[in-house]
């Protein structure tokens, strides 16, 4: 049964400083068809690391816009790798070739941002999650990100009624550099995405 806005108030204040293990495992539980989605971006690998801990063979939806960049995708590679992850992939209906010889990535003032952020990035996320249709969704969402996920909290609902799990909502940077250092993982801060440009921008997905 879905949970109603006051439910997810009261388990936001209940969940505040609990740890992210505890959380997940209780979304696990709570949900029928749990799926994460990643893009390899900064800190992504401690939600990943913490998330297939609880639940290993978890769906984990890559939507690669085809743009990242070579370390990204070694990155990627390597957590894939020592997380055997359970990747299932999503890439945009036209290659970046085509798509960057009729139309480049125009900037963000430009009319055609909001046509390449379809194909490159809500197409294909809506492709994924029509096909997996998640009742749970883990992401890295943060405080402080953009000015959207500040008004978010641990659990929040998409607008298509996903409860949307964020374990780490609450945790700094140093707070994930340090459960990095604790279970020995990379990081990799060499990323771009097109979509965003501004680390501050929000990319479309969580609006």
């Amino acid at each position: 049964m879905a949970l109603t806005e006051e439910q997810i108030k009261q388990l936001n204040i209940q969940f505040k400083g609990i740890p992210p293990a505890e959380i997940i495992s209780w979304a696990v539980k709570y949900g029928n068809k749990p799926v994460i989605t990643t893009n390899f971006r900064p800190y992504e690998v401690a939600i990943l690391h913490a998330v297939t801990q609880v639940s290993k063979d978890i769906p984990v939806i890559w939507c690669d816009t085809g743009y990242n960049t070579p370390k990204t995708y070694k990155h990627a590679e390597e957590l894939i790798d020592r997380l055997k992850l359970n990747i299932k992939l999503y890439v945009p209906k036209q290659t970046s070739a085509h798509r960057d010889a009729v139309m480049g990535i125009p900037l963000i003032d430009d009319p055609r941002h909001a046509e390449f952020t379809r194909q490159v990035k809500l197409e294909p996320f809506s492709r994924a999650m029509e096909e997996h249709g998640p009742d749970v969704w883990f992401t890295n969402l943060r405080k402080g990100q953009t000015a959207l996920r500040d008004s978010l909290d641990i659990l929040s609902l998409s607008k298509d009624g996903v409860l949307k799990v964020s374990p780490f909502y609450h945790y700094s940077d140093s707070q994930l550099d340090a459960y990095l250092r604790k279970h020995d993982l990379p990081n990799e801060h060499n990323y771009f995405d097109p979509t965003k440009v501004l680390e501050n921008r929000e990319c479309g997905l969580h609006t």
